[in-house]
């Protein structure tokens, strides 16, 4: 996949959608508009990837909706392992979880470096239709009644605008966007200081791998004695005072020898950077035509890829909400739904995340309370909270349709048999559209919306049976209707068909 820098070459253009910002999350969301036919450009200031992965845990949630769109294996350097009987996992890195039960439908974790996903989706993105343009920083915008004005400026320092009717801003912590669009940016302050980089440890079977808490502080190794190791130190003395100050190799190293109390030689750092416990949110997802998701909409101290995978599932929801608005189909409301289903989403992890930090805290009347919290995590009800919590398996949202026990939930993926044969919820929905799920007349109710939900007569095949004899399915994978029986089902599945897909054709 080749990707045309920014240039006196790349005139400005004009397009729908507009994504500041081509990590995981911005590709991801380009792929979901280009799969709706709405294919945007995507500004990325980096001339080519970093190849630097922050993240790499994929957890069960986004793995289930990365499935239904074809993704889960693509995502993946090497085959996942399904049906453990255990899946230890950590809370303040206290590894007393098991996600072995939060999901049911294949790996509940999958190992994905950040960079790897990230070029993932850009190439399916691009193979859709998306244009993604490297070397281009989004320097501020402008926002007009119907359109917005983004600057940019390339690697050589030139400047050129791109007219769009909506920008996503996909661009992290610092969003140049989200500054722009007056989105304040508000949550706690940072407590902690931590340091991380990739170095060669020169006595690695000596080093502190692993999650190591000294009274101190914290260091975390990932190990590679033949190559590169990644190291991360947690001071909680307070919170550096100037936080755009340049990470020294020295600084690192006599960081980690602190906490650790024994020297931990090491040598050829690279990728040194600085970050903290501040726990920040966008106070709106949207304002007028801007959108923001991933670390630009929310930002913590990054424990259990918790960071990444909301910001995909965000991506997830926003793409066919933004592309139906595009398209000029969306019904009065459905963009704000964004918000108002994502942003307590993450403030949700945001909290969890606060937690854990206090959990970490090296103090010794901490450790006590560690020792209480560890032995609480094996209650089967406290397991099943935290983990359904960290792997947002959980999730539900409030869809208007009070009373219907499935509304708001994610459909679980079954084998099915239909008229052109065997198949399964999940490759039903690999094209993105809306899907109903009927055993019969359903359909009839419909049919002013064939043209954007998709309608498929199913039968469950073996033992498990379909949840309700009929469902109506989210394109992110979120049932809007089930089927109760009587004569209620016409009047409800219209009125919820109108509210979420706009008037019939």
């Amino acid at each position: 996949m080749t990707h045309r820098a920014a240039g006196p070459a790349a005139e400005p253009v004009t397009c729908e959608v507009v994504i500041v910002g081509g990590g995981p999350v911005g590709m991801l969301l380009a792929h979901e508009l280009a799969l709706q036919g709405v294919p945007p450009l995507v500004l990325e200031k980096l001339p080519t990837p970093s190849g630097v992965s922050k993240a790499g845990t994929l957890h069960a949630r986004t793995v289930e909706s990365l499935h239904r769109r074809g993704l889960r294996e693509a995502v993946q350097p090497r085959p996942a392992r399904g049906g453990q009987p255990s899946v230890p996992f950590h809370f303040a890195a206290m590894f007393d979880l098991d996600f072995a039960e939060v999901s049911g439908e294949g790996p509940v974790m999958v190992g994905s470096p950040q960079a790897y996903a990230e070029q993932v989706f850009a190439e399916r993105a691009a193979a859709l239709g998306a244009r993604i343009v490297r070397g281009a920083e989004c320097t501020g915008i402008e926002q007009e009644e119907d359109r917005v004005t983004v600057e940019v400026r390339d690697t050589s320092g030139a400047h050129h605008e791109v007219t769009t009717h909506w920008v996503v801003a996909c661009d992290g912590v610092r969003s140049a966007v989200r500054r722009s669009a007056g989105i304040p940016f508000t949550g706690t302050p940072a407590t902690v200081s931590a340091l991380m980089g990739e170095v060669r440890l020169l006595d690695p079977w000596n080093a502190p791998t692993g999650w190591q808490r000294t009274p101190r502080g914290w260091t975390l190794v990932w190990l590679n004695p033949a190559g590169h190791s990644r190291v991360c130190t947690y001071d909680f003395r307070g919170p550096e005072q100037d936080r755009q100050a340049e990470v020294t190799f020295e600084e690192l190293r006599a960081e980690t020898e602190r906490i650790a109390g024994h020297a931990v030689p090491m040598a050829e750092p690279r990728d040194l950077t600085r970050f903290s416990d501040a726990a920040l949110q966008a106070e709106r997802y949207r304002r007028g035509r801007v959108l923001v998701a991933g670390d630009a909409a929310h930002a913590h101290f990054p424990m259990g890829g918790q960071g990444l995978n909301t910001g995909l599932q965000d991506a997830l929801n926003l793409g066919w909400k933004l592309a139906a608005e595009a398209q000029g189909w969306a019904p009065p409301g459905l963009l704000e739904t964004y918000h108002t289903e994502r942003h307590p989403a993450g403030a949700r992890v945001l909290h969890n995340v606060r937690a854990q930090v206090a959990l970490m805290n090296p103090q010794v009347l901490t450790t006590s309370l560690r020792e209480l919290f560890r032995e609480m995590m094996h209650l089967p009800q406290v397991n099943r909270f935290l983990s359904g919590m960290i792997s947002a398996t959980d999730t539900r949202y409030d869809v208007g349709v009070p009373g219907d026990r499935l509304a708001g939930a994610f459909a679980p993926d079954l084998p099915l048999d239909t008229a052109k044969g065997p198949t399964s919820l999940a490759a039903l929905m690999t094209d993105g559209r809306p899907l109903l799920l009927h055993s019969a007349e359903a359909a009839e109710v419909l049919k002013g919306w064939t043209d954007r939900v998709r309608v498929v007569e199913v039968h469950a095949k073996g033992p498990a049976p379909l949840p309700a004899p009929a469902l109506l399915i989210r394109p992110d994978g979120y049932v809007l209707w089930s089927d109760p029986g009587g004569a209620e089902r016409v009047p409800t599945l219209t009125a919820v068909a109108e509210a979420w897909f706009g008037t019939p054709a």
